[in-house]
């Protein structure tokens, strides 16, 4: 009963790679390609067998949901909100893209721990405050981070942030293609697991 159990745990995925798409919830600056970008870079994670994992916004991370959907990827939020009735109707976010909604409780910067945590790489896109902050927690937790190159101001700020860190990474890729990004953060997590 016990073999069956574990067998079970493994054909449906619970080890599969989590990747966590961080970026703005307001997009109104982040130029006119970002939705169709951020919909192929959600399409992408799914098509190369990983769960998508947000913080459950408009924005950036809907669209990243959206495009997993659609090739048929499971996608997960972690809302601020402690309940789906607060995740609506307080903080006005949507439901609709995901497989599973984590309801926190702990406003956006306790969600930002959580959600970067649960995840084994954090791509970031065209983002704001809220999306340095999850850069900046995805670094000190040494996860891998991908830097999605864009139209928008994003990735150019992040790339300045390291600058002035003075404190080398290894473990951040940058990139314009999605398919590529998306290949090199799961071979380098796939490389730190079997350490």
């Amino acid at each position: 009963m016990v073999l069956q159990s574990l067998e079970n745990n493994d054909r449906h995925g619970h080890s599969q790679i989590k990747i966590c798409v961080s970026g703005a919830s307001e997009t109104g600056h982040c130029g006119l390609d970002a939705l169709e970008k951020t919909k192929e870079l959600g399409r992408e994670i799914a098509r190369q067998g990983a769960v998508l994992v947000t913080g459950a916004t408009t924005g950036v991370p809907l669209w990243a949901a959206m495009g997993a959907k659609e090739v048929g990827g499971i996608s997960v939020g972690f809302s601020p909100a402690s309940s789906e009735k607060e995740h609506v109707e307080v903080y006005k976010l949507p439901i609709d893209y995901m497989d599973l909604i984590i309801y926190t409780g702990f406003g956006y910067p306790g969600r930002d721990l959580l959600l970067t945590r649960s995840a084994d790489a954090v791509i970031c896109g065209c983002g704001r405050i809220g999306t340095i902050h999850e850069f900046v927690v995805a670094f000190e937790d040494k996860k891998a981070i991908g830097i999605y190159e864009g139209s928008w101001e994003m990735s150019g700020e992040l790339e300045e942030i390291l600058a002035k860190s003075h404190r080398p990474y290894s473990k951040i890729i940058n990139g314009p293609d999605p398919k590529k990004l998306v290949a090199d953060l799961i071979a380098l997590v796939e490389k730190d697991k079997e350490k």
